[in-house]
């Protein structure tokens, strides 16, 4: 899942939306080399027209590009890449020229060769030199080769109430740092009565099983390795995997901090944050925007810290890969929107404007895909027209760049609905067995892992 405000697991969770870089149709410099003659291109990731502001935007996008550039006529989709259809749209040549993947998805679509290899043409746009590398990796074989483009990413942190954490006694300026900080501070925010929970949890619909991995990494430890032979195996069986699900099972039967109602999946806790009935779980920057515009929830009271314990954080991102079956002016074409779209550095402030314009959220702690010259850009853009309160995010800002990002494990979602009922027994159960618990996920995952090429 590219975290659950970032993946596909629930694509309608839309965190998706939160960090990716959606720049205006403002001027911009001519990415395209040179120009190979009128040229068709396909693209998805168009927003639906229930997301009447995103889907104008996009559409401003495109008549810009094409105004710029003349010789280039794009077709827009909605959607994204579906796993599902990927394979028969490939073959009946329905794939769109460029197309939206997440971060867990260009390895295998690259060992099948089911990609264009777009490195020919990579000298002939300057601006990916101003993507972070480690980005543009994502997107490449191991051996030189590039296959796909970043459009944004994100990393996980700790979203917390400050009110609550205000009239608990605790300091909003400084968050929990450690997981036994964590149970700490929910104790005292729980015993402020009247239905709130000091944490909050999910443990269902693949949601458990992607904030137990979010809590491995935390802790330093992972859900599968690979070995040096390329196979993966299971890794979370162990004092580390048994620490999280034992916490959690404490904080739920013994402190009585994270309320009766469990099962819980992604909405769930936007709602009992958006009613001050939670004190912290952990999430995605963009839940807030989230939080204050569907669940009636003040900007003023959130703040985002890192996540607990420091070790790794859960992140992830997408970006655009490029249909084999597609001409090299086809391929050049679509390079050229994607980085109009998402990497211009001269159309990073006029983004931020228009946002800001549209009362879209500006300001929320999230990386960008820049480097150098084009990073000091989006910083200063940023902080001009930020329409949220960033001090309250100063605590994850002070620290991000000390956390290693680590992303999710192959198969990702199929994991994750294994780890699910572990999750959901410790939280339901009071006689939860967890070393029966971690033995039994373990085999399954083992079973999901050996098919991974």
């Amino acid at each position: 899942m590219t975290t659950l405000p970032r993946r596909r697991l629930l694509s309608s969770v839309a965190v998706t939306a939160g960090l990716a870089l959606t720049l205006t149709a403002c001027g911009s410099g001519d990415q395209t080399a040179k120009s190979d003659g009128p040229v068709t291109i396909t693209v998805n990731n168009m927003p639906p027209a229930t997301e009447k502001l995103q889907r104008q935007n996009f559409l401003d996008d495109v008549a810009a590009f094409e105004k710029i550039h003349p010789d280039i006529k794009i077709d827009p989709k909605e959607g994204k890449m579906d796993p599902a259809t990927f394979s028969a749209k490939l073959a009946g040549g329905q794939l769109e020229n460029a197309f939206y993947v997440y971060f867990t998805d260009p390895a295998g679509l690259i060992a099948r060769r089911q990609v264009a290899d777009i490195t020919p043409y990579l000298k002939e746009f300057p601006d990916i030199q101003q993507i972070k590398p480690n980005l543009v990796r994502v997107f490449g074989d191991g051996k030189g080769k590039t296959y796909g483009l970043p459009e944004g990413n994100y990393t996980m942190g700790l979203v917390y109430n400050r009110a609550l954490f205000t009239r608990a006694g605790l300091d909003p300026d400084k968050p929990p740092a450690t997981w036994d900080e964590v149970r700490e501070d929910a104790r005292k925010v729980a015993a402020l009565g009247n239905g709130i929970n000091g944490y909050g949890d999910y443990s269902k619909n693949n949601t458990g099983g992607w904030h137990f991995t979010a809590e491995m990494y935390t802790r330093g430890g992972d859900v599968a390795t690979q070995g040096a032979d390329g196979k993966w195996t299971a890794s979370f069986n162990n004092d580390t995997g048994k620490a999280i699900l034992q916490q959690l099972h404490d904080m739920r039967f013994v402190d009585k901090s994270m309320g009766e109602r469990q099962l819980l999946e992604w909405a769930d806790l936007l709602q009992q944050m958006g009613a001050g009935k939670l004190g912290m779980y952990l999430a995605t920057a963009d839940n807030i925007p989230t939080i204050v515009s569907q669940y009636k929830g003040r900007t003023e009271d959130y703040g985002f810290g890192p996540v607990p314990g420091g070790q790794g954080a859960l992140g992830g991102g997408g970006g655009y890969m490029f249909s084999p079956k597609s001409t090299p002016a086809q391929i050049k074409a679509a390079m050229a929107w994607v980085l109009f779209r998402h990497a211009d550095p001269a159309r990073i402030e006029a983004g931020k404007e228009r946002d800001a314009r549209n009362k879209q959220p500006v300001g929320l702690p999230e990386p960008d895909i820049f480097t150098g010259a084009a990073e000091q850009t989006y910083i200063a853009a940023n902080k001009k027209y930020a329409n949220v309160p960033t001090q309250n995010f100063a605590p994850f800002v002070a620290t991000q760049a000390t956390i290693p990002l680590k992303l999710e494990p192959p198969d990702a979602q199929k994991i994750y609905a294994v780890l699910d009922p572990a999750m959901a027994s410790v939280l339901t159960k009071p006689d939860a067995d967890v070393t029966k618990l971690l033995a039994d996920a373990e085999k399954q995952v083992n079973a999901i892992l050996a098919t991974v090429q």
